[in-house]
C-alpha cells in the first residue's frame, strides 16, 4: 500500500487490537478485560473492584486486576509511540514501506526507539547521505546477481562533487552504506541476531581494584552464560559498573554472529557481503548487545521491584499484638537510650533516657520504676547500635526484680525517616526526635501497618540494590502493595490516621486529613453515613471507600463489616435466613433476582455474617519473644537459633536473631530437596529454627542452614498465611508468645492486675 498523507493522518489507536493483546497475554477472556477497563473508566479503583464488582469482572482477583490495568497502559504506550514516530520519520520525507514494516513489527518500546534514534539525529547518517547523493540504484545493483567488475564499472557513473562523491571508492562505500542501514534495521534480522546472541553469548567481568577487599570480588574474573545470568547478578554487575569497579561486556564469537545474517541473504558479490558484515559490526551487533544490556537490567529492575513488593507485603501483614502496653527502647550509647511508655492504644504516656556506660543501678532502677508505673506488659527493643547493651540492661532488670515480662527486638529500619518527618512532627511536636523513633518502635508492635505506612516504603529495607531500581516504578508498585494491604486489613476510621487512610480506596490525602479534622472537630464517627458530612466526600468517592472503612461505635453492626453499604438490604435478609440453617439455591436465586446481585456477592455476604470483621493478618505470625540475650560472640557453630525471616532475596534471605547481625540463610540451606526461589520456602515475617553453619569473626557474618539430613528429619516449611495445615498457628488466644495471655483484663480488655503489685521498691 502507498504510504500518503492521509494514510498517516488516519493512524490513530486501535482499542479493539490493544484489548485482544491484553486478553490473548493474560489468558483472561476479552469480556473480562473489557468489563476490568470499563470499571476504570468510571473512576473505580482496584481494592474495590477485586470485592465488590466480582460479577462484573467474572470474579478476577486483584493480581488480575492489576495486570489488567498495567498490560493496557504498557500497550497503550507502545502503540502511541508507534504512531508518532511513524509521522516523525513521515514528516522528514524517509518513510518507505519497507521502514514502515519494521516499525510495526517491533514489539518493544525498546526495538522501537533504537529504530527512529537515526531519524531524530540533527546529524545525518552515512546512509541518509548516500540516499541524498543518489546512490540507491547501485546499492540496488549491488543486492543484485552483478558482478564486482561490473559494479565498480558502474560506480564511476554516480560521482558527485556536490554531495562529495569525488571518486569511485566513493560511490561504492556510500552504497554498502545505504545496504548496511537498511540490513540494521531489518527486524527479522534483528530478532535472529539477538536470540543466537542470548543462546551462544557470555557474560564477561573483570575488576578495578583489589578483589580480597572489594565488595565485588566475587564478580572479579567472572564468566557466565547469558542463558542462565539471574537477575539479582545483573543488578550487582550494573552497581559494580556505575562505581567504576567493574567492567562487563558480552563476549561472542563475531564470524558466528556474521553467519547468522549472511545466511538470510543470497549474496553473489564481494560488496554485497562487505556491506553486511560492516552493518553488522557498526550497526547492528552494538545495536542488539545494547538491547539486550537494557532488557535484561529492565527484566531485572522488575523483578527486583517485585521482590521488594512481596517483602513489603509480608512485612505489612505481621500480626498485631492488640491492647498491650508497652514499654520501647531506642538504644544508643553517646546520646543515651531512649525510652517511651504507650498504652494499650499506642498512646504516649511518658518518655525517660538512661546512660547504661555510667550508671548501671541507676538505669535499672529507672527500667524497673517505668514497668511499674506504667503497668507494662511487653518491653521492644530495637536493633540499632547499641542494642545488645540495652538487651543485657533489661535482662538484668527482669532478673534482679524478679520481674515476669517477655522482650522482643523490632527492626528500626525507617525509624528515624519517620522521626524527622512532617507526620511525626505534626504527631508529636513538643517531643525530641529520638522520642519519636521510640515511640515508632513500639507501636510497630501493637500495629505494624498502622505504623509503618506512615513511612516511605522504599526506607523500610526489605528490597535488594533498592537505589539502583527505577525509582518511579519502584514508587509505584510500593504505593499499590500499601493500597492493597490497607484495603485488605481495613481501618477503624475512628482510630486512624491520615496516613493510613490516604490508602483506602477513593481517598486522597486532602480527603483523608479532611477525615481527621472533621473527627477532631467533632468526635467519633457513629455510623458509615456520617462520612457523606465530611467536605470533599462525595457519592463517588463514599462508593469506593465505605466498605473498607470500619465504624465499631455504630449502632448499625454492618457498619463494622465487609459488606457495603449499597449491599445491607440483602445483608439483612440473608442474616433472618441463616439463623435457620444453610441457605437453600432457590433462595439464593431469589435474592440474585430480587437484590441484582451475583453469587460472589452473596456468598461473600453469607461468609461476613458467619465470621464478622475477620483480620487476615491473624494467620501471619507474631515477633518472637525472649527472656535471655545473646550477641554475636556467643553464638557458635552448630548451634540451633530461632529467628525472624526479615527479607528475602533471590540467593537466600537474611534472619533477624533478635542481635545486631542479621544472618543468611541461603537457597541451597534451606531444604534437604531442590529449592528454585526462596519464595518457595519462606516469606518476610516468618519465624523459623535453623542451625549456624559459618561464622565470619571478621566481617561478622552468619550463616544458617534448615538441612536436616534424613527426608523424615526435614523441617517443615512455615505455613502461609490462612493456610490449612498442622503447622497453621493456634488461634491467638492460645498463643503462649502473646503477652497479654497471662494479664487479666475486664470486659473490655484493659489490664486489672498489676504484676508490680508485689514488688518491693528499690
Amino acid at each position: 500500500m502507498p504510504i500518503t498523507e492521509e494514510l498517516i493522518n488516519s493512524l490513530a489507536l486501535n482499542t479493539e487490537s490493544i484489548l485482544d493483546q491484553v486478553s490473548s497475554t493474560l489468558n483472561i477472556s476479552k469480556t473480562q478485560v473489557r468489563s476490568t477497563l470499563d470499571l476504570f473508566a468510571e473512576d473505580c479503583t482496584v481494592p474495590f473492584i477485586a470485592r465488590y464488582r466480582k460479577e462484573k469482572t467474572g470474579n478476577l482477583d486483584e493480581t488480575e486486576i492489576r495486570s489488567i490495568e498495567h498490560l493496557n497502559k504498557s500497550i497503550t504506550n507502545l502503540e502511541t509511540r508507534r504512531i508518532e514516530i511513524t509521522k516523525g520519520i513521515f514528516s522528514q520525507g524517509m518513510l518507505s514501506e519497507e521502514l514502515l514494516n519494521n516499525i510495526n513489527s517491533c514489539s518493544t518500546q525498546t526495538e522501537l526507539e533504537d529504530l527512529y534514534a537515526p531519524y531524530k539525529r540533527k546529524k545525518k547518517t552515512r546512509g541518509m547521505k548516500a540516499v541524498e547523493a543518489g546512490l540507491e540504484p547501485l546499492a540496488e545493483l549491488m543486492l543484485s546477481t552483478a558482478s564486482d567488475s561490473d559494479i565498480e564499472a558502474k560506480a564511476g557513473e554516480y560521482l558527485n562533487e556536490e554531495h562529495k562523491i569525488l571518486t569511485v571508492k566513493d560511490s561504492l562505500q556510500g552504497a554498502m552504506d545505504i545496504i548496511a542501514e537498511k540490513m540494521s534495521q531489518d527486524i527479522d534480522n534483528r530478532t535472529a541476531t539477538r536470540e543466537h546472541i542470548l543462546r551462544h553469548g557470555q557474560l564477561i567481568v573483570t575488576g578495578n581494584k583489589d578483589k580480597e577487599t572489594s565488595v565485588y570480588g566475587m564478580y572479579y574474573d567472572y564468566k557466565e552464560p547469558l542463558s542462565t545470568i539471574k537477575p539479582h547478578r545483573i543488578l550487582a554487575l550494573n552497581r559494580g559498573e556505575e562505581e567504576k569497579e567493574l567492567e562487563v561486556k558480552i563476549n561472542i564469537e563475531e564470524e558466528d554472529v556474521y553467519n547468522v545474517t549472511l545466511s538470510r541473504y543470497t549474496i553473489s558479490n564481494g560488496f554485497h557481503r562487505e556491506a553486511i558484515v560492516d552493518g553488522m559490526k557498526r550497526l547492528l551487533n552494538p545495536a542488539v548487545l545494547r538491547e539486550i544490556r537494557s532488557n535484561f537490567t529492565a527484566s531485572a529492575d522488575r523483578h527486583g521491584i517485585d521482590l521488594f513488593a512481596v517483602n513489603l507485603q509480608n512485612l505489612l501483614l505481621q500480626a498485631p499484638i492488640k491492647r498491650t502496653r508497652i514499654l520501647a527502647f531506642d538504644p544508643g550509647i553517646r546520646t543515651g537510650t531512649k525510652v517511651t511508655a504507650l498504652d494499650e492504644n499506642g498512646k504516649y504516656l511518658a518518655d525517660f533516657t538512661f546512660y547504661q556506660h555510667k550508671s548501671e543501678k541507676e538505669s535499672l532502677n529507672m527500667i524497673a520504676a517505668a514497668l511499674q508505673k506504667h503497668n507494662i506488659e511487653l518491653i521492644a527493643i530495637g536493633n540499632g547500635t547499641g542494642t545488645y547493651d540495652v538487651q543485657e540492661m533489661v535482662a538484668k532488670t527482669l532478673s534482679e526484680f524478679n520481674i515476669d515480662i517477655p522482650f522482643t527486638v523490632v527492626s528500626e529500619d525507617g525509624a528515624s525517616v519517620y522521626s524527622a518527618s512532617p507526620v511525626a512532627k505534626e504527631e508529636f511536636p513538643d517531643l525530641d526526635v529520638s522520642i519519636r523513633g521510640a515511640i515508632s518502635i513500639g507501636r510497630r508492635l501493637l500495629d505494624p501497618l498502622a505504623e509503618l505506612v506512615k513511612i516511605d516504603p522504599k526506607s523500610i529495607g526489605v528490597g535488594l540494590y533498592q537505589h539502583d531500581l527505577n525509582q518511579t516504578a519502584l514508587g509505584e508498585s510500593l504505593d499499590e502493595t500499601v493500597e492493597s494491604v490497607v484495603n485488605r486489613v481495613g481501618v477503624n476510621v475512628n482510630t486512624a490516621s491520615y496516613s493510613l487512610l490516604k490508602y483506602i480506596s477513593g481517598v486522597k490525602l486532602s480527603l483523608a486529613k479532611k477525615i481527621v479534622s472533621y473527627r477532631d472537630k467533632n468526635g467519633t464517627f457513629t455510623s458509615r453515613s456520617d462520612l457523606m458530612k465530611i467536605p470533599g466526600m462525595g457519592e463517588k468517592t463514599f462508593e469506593q471507600a465505605a466498605g473498607f472503612l470500619k465504624v465499631p461505635e455504630s449502632k448499625e453492626i454492618l457498619d463494622s463489616s465487609w459488606v457495603h453499604p449499597e449491599n445491607y438490604d440483602l445483608a439483612r435478609v440473608i442474616s433472618a435466613s441463616i439463623k435457620d440453617g444453610k441457605p437453600t439455591k432457590a433462595q439464593k436465586d431469589e435474592w440474585a433476582t430480587t437484590y441484582k446481585v451475583g453469587d460472589a456477592t452473596i456468598e461473600d455476604i453469607i461468609l461476613e455474617l458467619q465470621k464478622p470483621a475477620r483480620d487476615p493478618r491473624e494467620g501471619y505470625p507474631g515477633p518472637i519473644m525472649q527472656k535471655g540475650v545473646k550477641t554475636f560472640e556467643d553464638l557458635k557453630v552448630g548451634m540451633s537459633v530461632t529467628g525472624k525471616i526479615k527479607n528475602v532475596v533471590d540467593f537466600g534471605a537474611f534472619v533477624d536473631l533478635g542481635i545486631k547481625e542479621t544472618a543468611l540463610l541461603h537457597l541451597s540451606e534451606m531444604s534437604d530437596n531442590y529449592v528454585e526461589h526462596p519464595t518457595d520456602i519462606v516469606k518476610a515475617g516468618d519465624i523459623i529454627t535453623a542451625k549456624i553453619i559459618d561464622m565470619d569473626e571478621k566481617r561478622r557474618r552468619i550463616g544458617l542452614t534448615m538441612k536436616t539430613g534424613a527426608p523424615s528429619e526435614r523441617a517443615p516449611r512455615p505455613p502461609r498465611a490462612n493456610e490449612e495445615s498442622k503447622y497453621t498457628p493456634k488461634p491467638k488466644n492460645s498463643n503462649p508468645q502473646n503477652p497479654r495471655n497471662n494479664v487479666k483484663t475486664n470486659d473490655s480488655g484493659q489490664a486489672t492486675h498489676n504484676p508490680f503489685a508485689n514488688l518491693l521498691k528499690k
